[in-house]
């Protein structure tokens, strides 16, 4: 996949900051082409296309056929990736090898690894409007785990991590922007303070308990890597 430079401001109280010249993959420049892809309002914003036209794009992209059980598998599979940030294939097969590594429910456990990743929960807290948002503010050093700056959009939070904004980012216009938006709310799996845009992961969320906005199978993800 292409790489692209993107030029991208922050502004804190209306005075333009310096620019960051940010690499990131061109599916993730555009995220409402990932919705018209999938066929689904993957984030469930009010601004995605596929809420005026429920299919893919191209030629053919009314046709309706039946998919295979691999293409079912694919789908899903893409899906939950493009969920959290179009995650690159070699990292999400390495959440797979996790996942089927623990013990338990192997789909349940693919999801709290992801629900675990401090652009997700920088997301979920709505300190950023979209995770491809929170992972840039967690790559430019903006956030704090536990007092310490990290810079990994990765990092696995554990239960009881604190996560805050630095000060100046606090002020960020998206940061702000964000905090108000109606149209999700933060789960009862994390605390926040957005006064002091500060927030706990206070537990490991079950699957049931994670506000997907369309659904998602992740034990068809399982079956997919496990082919």
């Amino acid at each position: 996949m292409r790489l692209v430079s993107v030029e991208v401001d922050f502004e804190l109280s209306g005075q333009s900051l310096k620019k960051d010249v940010i690499t990131m993959t061109k599916r993730a420049e555009s995220k409402y082409k990932i919705d018209r892809h999938l066929g689904v309002n993957l984030w469930g914003r009010p601004k995605s296309p596929i809420n005026k036209r429920e299919y893919r794009p191209g030629q053919h992209g009314q046709r309706r056929s039946k998919p295979s059980d691999y293409g079912v598998q694919l789908l899903a599979k893409q899906r939950l990736r493009g969920y959290y940030g179009n995650i690159g294939e070699r990292q999400f097969r390495r959440y797979y090898q996790e996942a089927v590594r623990r013990k338990g429910d192997n789909g349940e456990i693919l999801i709290q690894l992801l629900e675990r990743r401090l652009d997700a929960v920088v997301y979920r807290m709505k300190f950023a409007p979209t995770v491809f948002a929170a992972r840039q503010i967690v790559n430019h050093g903006h956030i704090l785990v536990n007092g310490k700056k990290v810079n990994i959009s990765s990092y696995q939070l554990k239960d009881g991590d604190t996560i805050e904004l630095r000060a100046k980012a606090k002020q960020f216009a998206t940061v702000l922007a964000s905090v108000e938006l109606a149209e999700r709310d933060v789960p009862d799996y994390m605390q926040v303070d957005h006064k002091e845009m500060k927030g706990t992961f206070v537990r490991t969320p079950a699957m049931g308990d994670v506000p997907f906005p369309v659904q998602m199978e992740p034990n068809l993800v399982i079956e997919f890597y496990s082919r």
